[in-house]
């Protein structure tokens, strides 16, 4: 290209080059100025916005202002009211104050007044009586010289003097009287005798008519009826293990013998009876019959029955309306229904002492709640007498006291046997109690030969006494008759010969109830061995 063509393309270029130039500068500074009067009037406005905002808070801090100006003046105004209110009932207590001090003070007056006037009336009264003991004086002066001479004249009469008429005057006296109060005593005895003896009687028979009890005597055997006679050999096994098994499992004998469907358990533990017998009786419908399975059973049903004799303690109690025992006293009460004494159901028998003794203690306005819980718990040491070492009464004592029972039914446990002294008459009730349900006629079993015995022995005792001319065990051997000879025995000493026969029939002899020792010569003296 020429010189001469990039000179007048330079030449064309140039103008347009400035016509662009010139239109970004018009561009830049028109573009300035819009954008200042844009930001001026962001500006303006924020600034309207700001004033805005400040004259809103401003107004705002007044109203609020006026508020708190308001609200204090309440304040002010409840205070001032309070306050009012407060010194207003001071003032009308200052009030009654002040109007009590006035009435205290003209009291008091009324009383210094009253008591000056009163003080005026015994001046009076004092001076009237020194002159009334004056003339009195004069009297007693006088009737003592009158006295003196008619002394004089009674001694000159009588040939006695004035002390030796005294002695013998008060000697006869205290004959006379000694004679009429030996009178009275022993009515009075006689009466409060019979009448002891008639509330007694009284007490007694209600209680029993109150508390009527049907007994049956426990056995010592159980019997099991079996379904056919091929259970008798399971029952046995192969070689006897069966029949092994179940006796060392549960400590009773099984008698297997000719009688037909029928198996019988020995033991004098009812306890182990009525285990074996359930036991058995789960094995049976169980089917399956061997030594570890007998021994898994035996184990179940003494766990299954230690739960029934908890719950059948708590039924008792709650029959007698004995409440609050502990768990463990209520299973070891539980436990007493398989346990007897002389044949008679413990537990029964416990209840039955738990009625009379509160029956009684109703009658006599003591403490029946006592009388029917220690009544209730007397026996609870033969629930593990057979386990542990000594006898019922002191095991029922450590019962007592270790589950916490309070001491007056610890103290009725521990005197119904007469052991221990008797502190309260709750304990004598649950005596009584005891012995009556003891001597019910068939509550308790003996055997034929054990009862002989016992009658042969009264016999003997009662004849080992000199001057006893014969004596016969009378009314099932609770009563002794002894006939004396009246030569040798005087009435006098009847009644110690009644009291040795008693004190050794308690020694030598184990009886149920008491033992009436009756005494005859030509008077009766009677004790009874308790």
């Amino acid at each position: 290209m020429s010189i001469n063509m990039l000179y007048s393309i330079s030449i064309g270029v140039f103008p347009l080059i400035l016509i662009i130039l010139g239109c970004v500068a018009i561009g830049v500074v028109g573009g300035y100025f819009l954008y200042k009067l844009i930001i001026q009037k962001k500006i303006d406005s924020a600034t309207k916005s700001a004033k805005k905002i400040i004259e809103d808070a401003i107004n705002d801090a007044k109203a609020q202002k006026k508020e708190l100006i308001l609200e204090a003046k309440d304040e002010i105004f409840k205070l001032k009211a309070d306050n009012d209110l407060e010194i207003k009932e001071r003032r009308q207590e200052i009030q009654r104050i002040e109007e009590r001090v006035l009435q205290r003070e003209e009291y008091q007056n009324k009383k210094e007044q009253s008591l000056e006037l009163k003080a005026e009336q015994l001046e009076i009264s004092k001076q009237q009586l020194e002159q009334k003991e004056n003339q009195l004086y004069s009297y007693e002066q006088e009737l003592e010289n009158k006295k003196q001479n008619i002394t004089h004249e009674l001694e000159k009469a009588s040939k006695m003097t004035q002390e030796e008429a005294k002695n013998a005057l008060i000697e006869s006296i205290k004959d006379e009287t000694r004679k009429n109060i030996a009178s009275e005593i022993r009515l009075m005895e006689e009466e409060a005798k019979e009448n002891a003896n008639k509330n007694a009687i009284n007490i007694i028979t209600q209680a029993i008519q109150r508390c009527a009890t049907d007994y049956t005597a426990e056995i010592t055997v159980s019997t099991i009826s079996i379904p056919n006679e091929e259970m008798k050999g399971r029952l046995i096994g192969r070689e006897g293990r069966n029949i092994r098994a179940i006796e060392n499992a549960v400590g009773i004998d099984l008698i297997i013998d000719d009688t037909p469907e029928t198996v019988v358990l020995s033991s004098f533990d009812p306890l182990r009876r009525e285990i074996a017998k359930r036991t058995i009786e789960k094995l049976m419908l169980d089917g399956r019959i061997n030594p570890a399975r007998i021994e898994e059973m035996a184990n179940k049903v003494k766990n299954d029955l230690e739960n029934e004799m908890k719950q059948i303690g708590e039924d008792a109690s709650y029959d007698v309306d004995v409440h609050g025992l502990h768990p463990a006293l209520s299973m070891l009460l539980g436990r007493l229904k398989y346990r007897t004494s002389y044949g008679q159901n413990v537990l029964v028998h416990s209840m039955e002492v738990s009625h009379l003794a509160s029956m009684m203690a109703a009658e006599l306005g003591v403490d029946v709640e006592t009388a029917k819980r220690g009544g209730l718990l007397h026996d609870i040491g033969k629930a593990v007498d057979q386990e542990l070492e000594g006898s019922h009464v002191e095991l029922g004592v450590q019962l007592a006291k270790k589950y916490k029972e309070n001491d007056a039914v610890i103290h009725c446990i521990e005197a119904h046997h007469g052991d221990v002294p008797f502190k309260s008459i709750e304990a004598i009730l649950v005596q009584v109690a005891d012995a009556i349900s003891s001597a019910r006629p068939g509550a308790r079993r003996e055997s034929l030969e054990s009862y002989v015995k016992r009658i042969e022995k009264l016999e003997e005792i009662s004849n080992s006494f000199n001057g006893v001319e014969k004596a016969y065990a009378i009314q099932a051997g609770r009563e002794i008759r002894i006939m004396v000879k009246p030569d040798e025995i005087s009435d006098d000493e009847a009644l110690f010969l009644a009291k040795d026969i008693a004190k050794k029939i308690e020694q030598e002899v184990e009886y149920p109830g008491q033992i009436k020792v009756n005494v005859i010569r030509e008077t009766r003296k009677i004790e009874y061995a308790k």
